[in-house]
């Protein structure tokens, strides 16, 4: 039995690395901070990550594994928290999920976390090849590819999509984290669908944009998105964070989801639209085509082609005009899928501790 330290473990993408059928690797549950703050998953902060977690518990894992959650932990503390980890002879490894902090605006403090954890690690895993290209290239270490497993469960996944008469965009701005850039494309997605029939555009926002005491307050490019509301094939709809019931009920009244990011490299949004068979224009800035089916447009630091959207959507409607389905995932490679990954992960935690 491979006794896993994972930050987090609680998060869908690592629950998904285990095979339900076979026990041969557990995972620790998450720490819980003594004053309970979390985010709705329940994995952050990642108490594993303080100084002196990993000295009072080694005795419960024999591999730490990194995953998300590294955000507001220095390079400094994560040094620290390295040099306890090489003190008790644990082997690390760290899978490489953003090369580009989404939620960072200035990418240096991300930098050089990585630096310290991809100097450290004994094994890397990412996504995409091209991922596994660009770690070649700022750290010539090799990273294993293994895709991102599936998000939502058999029920959803096989469950049939609901007819409709109506072609939808949807784009779902959150709370506006810093590699989101909603504007421009929302100008131009707007002149679009207005030349489709049958089409309308939902903008989706987060209400707390608009409560001054709230982390995530943006008064201004909130009133921005609300004015779209002023067309009459637009709407736009505030509300709390959706529950999970509720976020995949919302991606399947979609007929395509357009990710307004200027910066970012993977995409579990991408992977649950996969999941559900709603299209996905993601931008060129990072390896979301890579990751799963989709079409792109030009959207990057300093960059945005309108016409490059105007021509992914359109061929997207093309498609559901002519009843062609978009990519979708069947449970039976899903099912496939998640065994291979929990087996690649074994023989990886099987090799760093060798």
């Amino acid at each position: 039995m491979l006794r896993v330290a994972s930050v987090p473990a609680s998060h869908i993408y690592v629950r998904h690395l285990s095979d339900p059928s076979v026990a041969d690797v557990v995972r620790l549950a998450d720490p819980v901070p003594a004053d309970g703050r979390k985010v709705p998953g329940g994995w952050w902060p990642p108490l594993m990550l303080e100084p002196g977690w990993v000295s009072e518990n080694h005795d419960r894992f024999d591999v730490f594994h990194i995953h998300f959650g590294f955000d507001a932990v220095d390079a400094a503390t994560l040094t620290a928290v390295m040099q306890e980890l090489k003190a008790h002879a644990k082997p690390l490894v760290y899978t490489v999920h953003d090369l580009r902090n989404p939620h960072h605006p200035d990418p240096e403090p991300h930098i050089l976390q990585q630096d310290v954890l991809v100097a450290a690690a004994d094994a890397l895993i990412t996504l995409t090849p091209g991922a596994a290209q660009e770690i070649r290239r700022r750290w010539d270490r090799d990273a294993q590819v293994l895709p991102h497993p599936h998000v939502l469960d058999r029920d959803r996944i096989e469950a049939p999509r609901a007819a409709t008469d109506t072609f939808t965009v949807g784009v779902h701005v959150k709370s506006i984290r810093a590699n989101m850039d909603p504007l421009p494309v929302l100008e131009a997605l707007t002149e679009t669908v207005s030349g489709l029939p049958a089409a309308e555009l939902v903008v989706n926002i987060h209400d707390e944009v608009f409560f001054p005491d709230n982390h995530w307050y943006a008064p201004d490019i909130g009133d921005a998105i609300r004015s779209f509301g002023r067309h009459e094939h637009v709407r736009v709809v505030e509300h709390p964070y959706f529950c999970e019931d509720e976020l995949w009920d919302y991606l399947s009244s979609l007929a395509v989801s357009v990710l307004p990011y200027r910066f970012g490299t993977h995409s579990g949004w991408l992977e649950a639209c996969y999941d559900l068979g709603t299209a996905v224009v993601a931008p060129s800035c990072g390896f979301y085509a890579q990751q799963r089916p989709c079409r792109e447009f030009t959207f990057t630091d300093d960059a945005f082609d309108a016409d490059s959207l105007h021509t992914a959507v359109e061929e997207a409607y093309s498609d559901w005009l002519g009843g062609v389905a978009a990519p979708r995932a069947t449970w039976r490679q899903r099912h496939s899928e998640r065994a291979m990954l929990a087996e690649a992960h074994r023989g990886i935690y099987e090799q760093v501790l060798r």
